[in-house]
């Protein structure tokens, strides 16, 4: 293809984001649409921002891990805000076995004691008495992050249309890069909604300085920290496509994780409760898929912030003619 390629970039959540930015860094003429009339109005918005590509090997395939490691470092070289303080794994006292259970299946962390636990985080001091540490992991908060992907995209001279009825027509691009989640289901009806809940508290009276993942054997919950003593909590995944709100079970599990964590959780204020519904394919894996001049980015599971730099890099090599 002579000259530079005219780029549309469907969908403005993790997958879109990144596929645009990464285009406009290739050279390419992006234009970015989303219907929905915002940057992150999905399920990318309930994200909780988690770039630990250790700790989800628990449950991943060992590719998740291979093509996400250097995914902490692409953040913080494209967003402000990236903390790169690792991940930090718990359990309370009877369901210590869990921690046994999570090192066997993970890698690239350290055991830690009671002591050490309070070395890394004071409000924890007592409360716990084994735990895992991945030091090489970070996390970041998603909407600041797609928020400042989007002012990168303007600063590259991208454009953003953010209508939800007035779609540019394709005809007028060399490429369409969609990354729309479960609105292509009829060109990819692999497709399935996986659902994900999520809480965001205000508690002053607890610090927390990385993401602590609370094991249960039913759900894992984790609990991520942002800015002001905000927290967001959040359970795992779903099998449903319920887009619904949450219910009084969940809810309850969630708060009842946080509390565990920390008594203070207790007098915490609930700011926002929500719920997110992920596109995923059957083997959970994020996959780009190129029909003609139309390339996929999509069933990014749980996965969107970790491999969402990799998948970006895929399509942006089929659109310069470079893949593999």
């Amino acid at each position: 293809m002579q000259g530079t390629p005219r780029i549309l970039v469907k969908g403005a959540g993790v997958a879109g984001m990144t596929a645009a930015v990464t285009l406009a860094e290739r050279g390419g003429r992006v234009t970015l649409y989303d219907p929905g009339g915002r940057v992150g109005a999905g399920a990318s918005w309930m994200a909780g921002g988690m770039l630990a590509p250790w700790c989800e090997a628990e449950s991943a395939p060992e590719e998740v891990t291979a093509q996400s490691v250097a995914s902490v470092d692409w953040w913080a070289a494209h967003v402000p805000d990236v903390v790169r303080a690792g991940s930090l794994v718990l359990a309370p006292p009877r369901d210590v076995g869990e921690v046994a259970r999570f090192g066997r299946r993970t890698s690239h962390f350290q055991t830690v004691d009671g002591e050490q636990i309070a070395e890394l985080e004071p409000d924890l001091a007592g409360r716990f008495h084994k735990g895992l540490f991945f030091a090489e992991e970070g996390h970041v908060d998603p909407r600041k992050a797609l928020v400042a992907l989007l002012a990168s995209l303007k600063s590259m001279g991208g454009q953003a249309i953010f209508n939800e009825t007035d779609e540019p027509d394709a005809a007028g691009f060399d490429w369409v890069v969609d990354c729309t989640g479960l609105n292509v289901r009829k060109a990819l009806p692999a497709l399935r909604g996986v659902r994900g809940e999520m809480l965001l508290l205000r508690c002053p009276d607890v610090a927390l300085h990385r993401p602590v993942r609370m094991l249960h054997p039913r759900i894992p919950i984790y609990i991520v920290p942002r800015a002001d003593h905000v927290f967001m909590v959040g359970a795992t995944m779903i099998e449903s496509e319920n887009a619904g709100g949450m219910t009084v079970r969940s809810i309850t599990e969630l708060l009842n994780a946080a509390w565990v964590l920390h008594p203070a959780f207790a007098e915490a204020e609930i700011l926002e409760m929500g719920t997110g519904v992920r596109p995923s394919f059957p083997d959970n894996m994020p996959r780009v898929i190129q029909d003609g001049h139309t390339v996929y980015v999509n069933g990014m599971y749980r996965h969107g912030f970790l491999l969402s730099p990799t998948r970006a890099q895929e399509a942006a090599d089929i659109v310069f003619g470079t893949a593999g």
